[in-house]
């Protein structure tokens, strides 16, 4: 098995202090090897963006260590970052973040004034990336006249422009519709399996699931890979809404026997009078 392009270990990053604390990120170690596509996905507010922007650089962990390939990210000083986002990280975001006064092909370039060579020896890597994202009829046009599919193509083009070893993608279909994210999609799982490039990807759209190696679910900052931890899907007994049962915001025990709940207020309800409602369900 090929080594890791990027290794994570006991992440953590808190926000606010004493009633107000915040466990962004709790803990948290993983894996990616080349040519790996990987989901990190969970509800709004458990950390996904956080330990994303750990892991692309962009922001120091409290505590833990990040390595890519053999450099320790976690240990670089701030000015040795920028140098190593360019050659080693490709960032793709949900708001696409292109230069609005650049054409498509000066924005796919962009990165490469960053790296040895520059724009000059990135131009024919550039030319291949336009026609292969279909994109060669679009490289003299502005930013505002793309469509969202187009814009997001070529923020995928500018993150591979400098061969990076492992791409972030932040919620990259988060504002397409379902074609043009499906597409997407594909665009990221070839360029992993193409190119060898680790592709780390934070999302809500559970479509995305389908093109992905693994999947690691974030909940109040903590992870779980959910082809090694069981996925158990239950009913609330008091509003009947499925919960998944190791994400279940709270539990009860009754007669022997476990419930879940998918917020304070149906424990509550629960607490109240258990019986009534194991006998409504038939739970019992």
């Amino acid at each position: 098995m090929s080594e890791p392009i990027l290794r994570a270990i006991g992440l953590s990053k808190q926000f606010g202090t004493a009633a107000a604390l915040v466990r962004a990120v709790d803990d948290v170690s993983l894996e990616a090897a080349p040519g790996e596509l990987v989901l990190i996905m969970g509800p709004s507010g458990s950390g996904k963006t956080t330990l994303l922007s750990m892991l692309g650089a962009l922001m120091k962990p409290d505590a833990g260590r990040i390595f890519i390939e053999d450099v320790e990210v976690s240990a670089l000083r701030e000015g040795q970052l920028p140098r190593l986002r360019a050659n080693k990280i490709g960032f793709v975001f949900q708001s696409f973040n292109l230069l609005a006064a650049l054409t498509v092909e000066e924005n796919v370039l962009f990165p490469a004034r960053l790296v040895a060579g520059g724009v000059k020896a990135a131009g024919a890597r550039a030319e291949q990336l336009l026609e292969r994202l279909e994109l060669t009829g679009r490289r003299r046009a502005l930013p505002r006249t793309l469509s969202g599919g187009e814009k997001q193509r070529v923020a995928i083009a500018r993150a591979l422009v400098n061969r990076p070893t492992i791409i972030f993608a932040d919620e990259p279909t988060g504002n397409l519709d379902s074609r043009m994210g499906q597409e997407v999609m594909m665009i990221l799982r070839s360029v992993a399996r193409d190119q060898g490039c680790t592709v780390v990807m934070v999302t809500h759209d559970s479509r995305s699931e389908e093109a992905a190696d693994r999947i690691l679910w974030l909940e109040d900052g903590k992870l779980r890979d959910r082809k090694t931890d069981t996925h158990v899907w239950r009913r609330d007994p008091v509003c009947g809404m499925r919960v998944d049962e190791w994400t279940a915001v709270e539990k009860s025990r009754y007669r022997g026997r476990d419930y879940v709940f998918c917020s304070h207020e149906c424990l509550s309800r629960f607490e109240a009078s258990p019986a009534a409602y194991v006998l409504a369900t038939g739970q019992e």
